[in-house]
């Protein structure tokens, strides 16, 4: 498939034990099952991309006339998300690179197979109207009583510049904000139930719907840090230099 991401749902964390018994946190995501909607061409609509949805159970009576003719023109039934995701060129038999996707393709967690990083994008929970303390983590004042401690205090300036800079930290609204959580490792891949255990957190609530794309500029693996077969960094080092002369 030449498809780079998939749609999922955070189902929750656990931790896992590797081998020499370190313990790692670790997110479950249900990754799929995707269709593919529709194909972006670069000679229609200026971009080369692809329109996944995810396919759950949704009522045909919930969806309306326009969406309905939309989905239609795939032969795809009713999703419940969609997004756009980039194309990746497969190489051929004949050594051409071609992208081999098409409209009504399913697309399944097995996509990362081969892979050992994911960029995660996910709407992180909503906080409602936050103070300063709960949203930006200031100390506050005073608890004793007669002093409110959680109130932001002065902000503006004298009679120079007599105004509030831009940009000053102030209460607002917190959270529902989308995030995006880079080079998250992959520790397990079930293709059977559609699930993915990547190590780390993922923004968004329980049932919260994210997106789960190949990793654009994933980390080197460093000599000494990818397990026990690979040498270590200290030790060869201690080797490589030069012996002091008695």
């Amino acid at each position: 498939m030449s498809v780079v991401g998939i749609l999922g749902k955070k189902i929750g964390m656990t931790q896992l034990f590797d081998d020499r018994g370190d313990v790692h946190p670790v997110t479950v995501l249900k990754a799929g099952p995707c269709v593919i909607t529709q194909l972006k061409t670069l000679a229609k609509d200026g971009y080369e991309a692809a329109q996944i949805g995810y396919v759950d159970f949704i009522k045909a009576s919930k969806v309306n006339k326009a969406m309905t003719g939309h989905f239609a023109k795939s032969n795809v039934p009713p999703v419940r998300m969609i997004k756009e995701v980039a194309l990746e060129a497969v190489k051929t038999v004949d050594g051409e690179e071609k992208v081999l996707a098409k409209a009504g393709d399913r697309i399944l967690v097995d996509i990362f197979s081969d892979e050992k990083f994911v960029d995660v994008i996910g709407t992180s929970k909503g906080r409602g109207f936050a103070g300063v303390i709960r949203r930006h983590g200031f100390g506050g004042g005073p608890k004793s009583h007669g002093h409110m401690f959680q109130v932001q205090g002065s902000i503006g300036a004298s009679s120079f510049p007599s105004r509030v800079f831009p940009g000053q930290r102030m209460p607002g609204h917190m959270g529902h904000a989308q995030i995006t959580v880079r080079n998250l490792r992959i520790l397990g891949v079930d293709v059977e139930d559609n699930l993915l255990l990547v190590e780390g957190a993922v923004p968004g609530p329980r049932d919260g719907f994210v997106l789960i794309s190949k990793a654009k500029a994933p980390p080197r693996e460093r000599r000494g840090f990818a397990g026990a077969a690979t040498k270590d960094a200290l030790k060869a080092s201690k080797k490589a230099a030069p012996s002091k002369k008695k």
